[in-house]
């Protein structure tokens, strides 16, 4: 009798412990590096680029809850003359809703976009690292014949969602990766707070507001005829 009872405690206790150690908010800052040189792989873009340039790293923030997320560059008075040579995406996820909404950039110009979440099918794997202090399990996608990503979530950071437009994993995306690691997000730190509504909430912006099909059928319209123009919108939308 002692023996069942002690058991039924332990386990009680083990459960109550995970319940509790579930994290539901907090901010995750991350560095992007991107190859330009896989980017752009041109011989005559990689030569005025240069070998000091291939590499370029911009800094992100995602601020989350249990009903929403922002992502989002983060704030800087600094220039960066090579600022036209990585887009700066702002993505909003409300998991209650079902919706989300995007600003992304193009050379320069901002895009506002109201869509649904983008749902996409991830296949997990035994594959773990430890990242900005947590245990992480890794997952993969296919986005197409050509692009697969690799993830790797923290469960005890409870939210399904992470960098750009990514979700649908049981945790926090703290990892990102391309398949040629062209372009890799990784966590730096990840802060357990709780943040304002304000900032989780969606930007308001002036002028159109797209829906994704309707930006895609305009950047079609004035880039799908070159392949480097395909190139750009299958990663615009498909992808990021």
């Amino acid at each position: 009798m002692n023996f069942r009872k002690n058991t039924f405690f332990i386990l009680l206790f083990t459960l109550t412990l995970n319940i509790f150690s579930q994290i539901k908010s907090g901010k995750v800052t991350y560095e992007r590096r991107t190859n330009l040189f896989k980017k752009f792989k041109d011989s005559d873009t990689k030569d005025w680029l240069g070998e000091a340039n291939k590499n370029k790293i911009d800094i992100f923030e995602l601020f989350f809850n249990d009903t929403a997320s922002a992502f989002k560059p983060q704030e800087s008075e600094l220039r960066d003359r090579m600022d036209w040579a990585t887009a700066k995406n702002i993505v909003y996820q409300n998991f209650n809703s079902r919706r989300k909404f995007t600003i992304k950039s193009l050379w320069g110009e901002a895009l506002p976009i109201k869509d649904t979440l983008l749902i996409r099918k991830w296949k997990m794997t035994d594959a773990s690292r430890k990242i900005a202090g947590y245990n992480c399990r890794k997952a993969v996608c296919k986005i197409n014949d050509t692009t697969r990503i690799y993830a790797w979530f923290a469960q005890e950071l409870e939210a399904s969602t992470g960098p750009e437009s990514f979700n649908g994993l049981p945790g926090v995306i703290l990892g990102l990766a391309t398949e040629d690691g062209g372009v890799v997000y990784f966590a730096k730190k990840v802060e357990v707070i709780k943040p304002d509504l304000a900032t989780i909430a969606p930007a308001k912006t002036k002028g159109k507001i797209y829906t994704e099909k309707e930006l895609r059928a305009r950047m079609v319209k004035e880039y799908g005829k070159e392949k480097w123009g395909k190139d750009m919108i299958k990663s615009f939308f498909d992808v990021w």
